[in-house]
């Protein structure tokens, strides 16, 4: 079993997001490797509250003295909650590197005496965030392993007004990173990259290191089981949305592409989620008339919204813009059948056989073609049920975070051999193609 170090300066299975990706990858390679965590101090207290013991599981690096300062200013420069996360992003990115500073003073002994065989860094996601360890580590003779990395998604043309509203100002500028002398060190040092998107694969290729795709997301399949649906032809269509409401993840197109549905009683949709764009949404749905099928429901714990998954037939997702697309992941282990836009994350997830995924354009372009493909599949022209049963395999055989663990797992067997036969995974960068 190989000696990793894995840095997860972001790791934290009570928050969401980027923490809450690097802690299941980290305790997944647990299984797989023999592993020891450094995190970042905030997250001890998660840690400890999960059993894993303090210097023999895991290290916390203690930066707050100078990575405080960049949170408390990011959380003012980014426009409002939930919104700015090219500013985050860049925020942290400045930060980060003295948190690797430390993790070299209390780890480059042990790295240069050949105590780990890898150097591991899982978080930051970011492609941005630069690594004084991938040059440390090759000098040391030990490979150092970066991802996997996401990021970056460009806004489509036809979503400005929705770019605009996220107040995304450092998008506009964000390719400005990769003249940075840093990250030309970090890219040039790393023995291997993770790329966790097809974007984020072809942003990377000019840096031409040997690269592996394993997109970013996973799933925890114990808890969101697969259920077998029973749904006969003339029961109503149960359609589901899960996500922050927000413009760019398009609640909206959902309630209108469905409605004819929803006002003949064909199908009823829960929408999951809080966010700004609340009260306009239950607007629409008065609007449309269509209150007596449309149920918002607000935020929900990740264990009731398990049991919503297991009440549903079909995902509505139509968002235009997302990097990983975990909720799509979490609807197809329940079984329920993913739609969602064809850009980003999302549309690399699912294949024919267990979701669809439509191109995209102009918002009145999506609301015609989810009610079009809706209307279709009310109408018995698609095998949800074989469906269903695809989607659960699909995740459960790629994206669970065990069957994540042995694929990253099978990346260490490969800096190890050093044959030059860069593993694949059976994974398809355009799934609907």
């Amino acid at each position: 079993m190989q000696r990793v170090l894995v840095i997860a300066e972001a790791a934290n299975p009570d928050w969401v997001s980027v923490p809450l990706v690097g802690w299941n990858i980290a305790v997944a390679l647990r299984g797989v490797a023999d592993v020891h965590i450094v995190t970042q101090v905030r997250n001890r207290a998660a840690f400890l509250s999960r059993g894993l013991v303090e210097g023999r599981d895991f290290t916390a690096i203690d930066s707050e003295a100078f990575a405080a300062p960049f949170y408390r200013l990011a959380e003012i420069l980014r426009g409002g909650d939930g919104k700015g996360w090219t500013t985050i992003t860049a925020m942290q990115s400045l930060a980060y590197p003295y948190f690797e500073h430390l993790v070299w003073r209390r780890f480059g002994n042990a790295i240069k005496a050949g105590k780990y065989d890898v150097v591991h860094r899982v978080t930051p996601l970011s492609p941005t965030a630069p690594s004084s360890l991938a040059r440390r580590c090759r000098r040391a003779g030990v490979p150092f392993l970066l991802g996997p990395l996401n990021g970056g998604l460009p806004w489509h043309p036809d979503y400005g007004r929705e770019r605009i509203k996220e107040r995304e100002w450092l998008s506009y500028i964000r390719k400005a990173y990769a003249f940075l002398p840093t990250i030309r060190s970090t890219y040039a040092n790393a023995s291997a990259i993770i790329a966790g998107s097809g974007h984020t694969s072809s942003e990377l290729a000019r840096y031409r290191r040997p690269m592996v795709y394993i997109p970013e997301n996973g799933i925890d399949t114990d808890r969101f089981g697969f259920h077998p649906r029973t749904r006969a032809q003339s029961d109503p269509l149960r359609l589901i949305f899960v996500g922050r409401l927000v413009p760019y993840k398009g609640a909206d197109i959902a309630i209108e592409a469905c409605q004819g549905l929803l006002k003949t009683g064909r199908a009823r949709l829960d929408i999951i989620g809080d966010g700004p764009e609340g009260l306009a949404l239950a607007m629409l749905v008065a609007k449309l008339g269509v209150e007596e099928a449309v149920t918002l429901h607000g935020w929900k714990s990740h264990a009731e919204v398990a049991d919503y998954m297991r009440k549903a037939d079909l995902m509505v997702f139509p968002s235009v813009r997302e990097f990983g697309g975990g909720v799509v992941l979490e609807a197809m282990a329940s079984g329920v059948v993913p739609i969602v836009v064809d850009y980003g994350g999302p549309g690399e997830l699912v294949d024919n056989r267990s979701g669809f995924a439509i191109p995209i354009g102009p918002r009145d372009k999506l609301v015609r073609l989810v009610d079009r493909l809706t209307k279709t599949i009310v109408d018995g022209d698609h095998d949800l049920t074989a469906m269903s049963a695809a989607a659960a395999n699909r995740v459960e055989q790629l994206y669970s975070w065990r069957a994540k663990a042995n694929q990253i797992r099978g990346v260490y067997d490969w800096l190890r051999q050093g044959d030059g036969t860069v593993p694949d995974f059976g994974f398809s960068v355009c799934a609907n193609e």
